[in-house]
């Protein structure tokens, strides 16, 4: 603002011209001419208002001057900040609202003044921060956002998705192609990347993915569980880029689009048929990237990640990462809960909670309060129960304690006759469990009146094939057990002319057969 105050001076109070002071203050022509416009335009002559500082004086002079159009009319300004706002919608360009910019204002800007206005306007918005990373402090991911066609041998299509990871430091990069952008994959990812660099940063950068951030938040954002759990076993931790804040991630940003220039782009031609294919083509240009040497630094990503980066990497535990789902489940009446069409056992006073389930790929864990409640080795069989006994009630345990051979041999301490008793009745049903309940009752029953009692009971519902519960029960209570034995009448019919006899109905069926 020192040429600016000089100009005014000169011109105002030494009357001197445009190229006079131009000369003196060592300037060129154009420029004093433009600020002596600007001056005016802004109600400025010299001297200058007292109090006005620098800043606003800056802020005066510099105001974009409005241009006017063929009649003489001002040019309106566009609502930069609203231009803004529609720029952040996919799709839209700056070449969309210049449209329609000109068809609300045909005498406005043309296209390239335009842009020209929005770039400056833009400057002024956010400056950007140089990160300055440390060695070995952060791995920035993300999925690209070009897909590979999968041509498959039925016919149809599919598109792989691109993992794209980068070391902070070094810049040395990692590239792999996966079926999908699942959880599985993105986990899978990561492992693979962690294996493929020797070791581990401190810290993983990752967009706001569902698989990755469940909640977004600019303070505290919500990790999905499996990738906490990565996280976790690997001792990184993950710290989420802002959402709509790609500068935070501008490492991966230049990493996928550098792969999408010098991988996929060299293979735009080629027609894979599975994804193991397109990573065998991926791996020779993924390894030319990392050798290729910078254009403005000495040495490569390899020499640079070799020398400084690696050395300073955590080191990588001795068991991979195994991936554990999480989900919720509510237990069932019968104390188990169902998780991929196959039910678990919990402990019965859990019926009707809902609880977190943690399944890998060989064992189903379940967790009530942050608490684990139980544990299965992992079954694949839809429709069946796996069940430990201790999940089960007391009395459910008991009943399920008595088999047929059980209940007989119990049965042999009160007497043969209570034995045989309860192996008639377990044979009489279609299935002995059905038994069991009456042959229960009937040895309970001796607990009241004592084992003779209860033998002779027996006897006596044999003798005359009474075989229940609700028998041995009424002959206890009526006392017949305690009466002798009647004796057997002979069952022999007696001999009478009008008793027919054997003889007479084998002839009668006979005759019948010849008619």
């Amino acid at each position: 603002m020192r040429y600016v105050k000089d100009i005014l001076r000169l011109k105002h109070q030494n009357q001197l011209s445009v190229r006079e002071i131009a000369g003196s203050c060592g300037l060129p022509t154009s420029t004093v001419g433009d600020y002596l416009q600007r001056a005016e335009a802004a109600g400025l002559s010299w001297p200058l208002p007292e109090g006005l500082c620098d800043a606003e004086l800056a802020e005066r002079l510099l105001k974009p001057a409005e241009s006017t159009g063929p009649s003489g009319s001002v040019k309106p300004l566009p609502d930069w900040p609203a231009l803004q706002e529609q720029l952040r919608r996919k799709g839209v360009t700056l070449q969309l609202l210049w449209q329609e910019y000109r068809q609300a204002n045909p005498e406005g800007y043309q296209r390239s003044q335009f842009c020209q206005l929005y770039r400056d306007w833009a400057k002024t918005l956010d400056p950007v921060l140089r990160q300055v990373h440390q060695p070995g402090q952060k791995l920035f991911v993300d999925w690209a956002g070009l897909k590979v066609p999968i041509h498959h041998a039925d016919g149809s299509v599919t598109e792989a998705s691109l993992f794209v990871a980068v070391m902070g430091y070094s810049n040395k990069t990692y590239v792999e192609a996966f079926a999908n952008e699942q959880l599985e994959q993105w986990i899978a990812a990561h492992c693979h990347a962690f294996r493929f660099y020797g070791g581990l940063t401190r810290a993983v950068v990752p967009d706001n993915p569902k698989t990755a951030v469940t909640r977004p938040c600019r303070y505290e954002p919500v990790l999905h569980r499996s990738y906490q759990e990565m996280a976790t076993h690997y001792g990184t931790v993950v710290l989420p880029a802002r959402v709509r804040k790609p500068r935070d991630k501008a490492k991966v940003e230049t990493g996928v689009q550098i792969a999408e220039r010098q991988i996929l782009a060299p293979l735009r031609d080629q027609r894979f048929f599975s994804v193991a294919e397109l990573n065998q083509a991926i791996r020779p240009l993924l390894d030319k990237l990392n050798a290729q040497e910078f254009q403005k630094l000495e040495g490569s990503r390899n020499s640079w990640f070799e020398a400084q980066e690696k050395p300073a990497l955590l080191p990588l535990p001795a068991q991979p990462f195994e991936l554990a789902t999480w989900t919720k489940a509510t237990v069932n009446i019968d104390y188990h809960a169902i998780v991929d069409y196959h039910g678990y056992s919990v402990p019965y006073h859990l019926v009707h909670q809902e609880l977190e389930t943690r399944s890998t790929a060989a064992t189903v864990e379940f967790f009530h309060q942050g608490k684990r409640v139980a544990a299965h080795v992992r079954s694949y069989v839809p429709g069946k129960f796996t069940t430990l006994e201790e999940h089960r009630p007391k009395s459910h345990q008991r009943y399920l304690e008595w088999t047929p051979g059980r209940l007989i041999d119990w049965a042999r301490k009160t007497g043969p006759q209570c034995a045989q008793l309860v192996e008639q009745i377990l044979k009489a049903r279609p299935h002995p469990e059905m038994g069991f309940r009456s042959c229960l009752g009937i040895i309970r029953l001796g607990k009241g009146v004592g084992p003779e009692r209860l033998e002779a009971a027996c006897a006596r519902a044999l003798r005359f094939e009474t075989c229940s519960y609700q028998s041995v029960k009424s002959i206890l209570e009526k006392g017949l057990d305690r009466q002798n034995p009647e004796p057997e009448l002979p069952l022999n019919s007696p001999v009478h002319q009008n008793v027919r006899g054997q003889a007479y109905y084998a002839a009668a069926s006979k005759a019948e057969g010849l008619c």
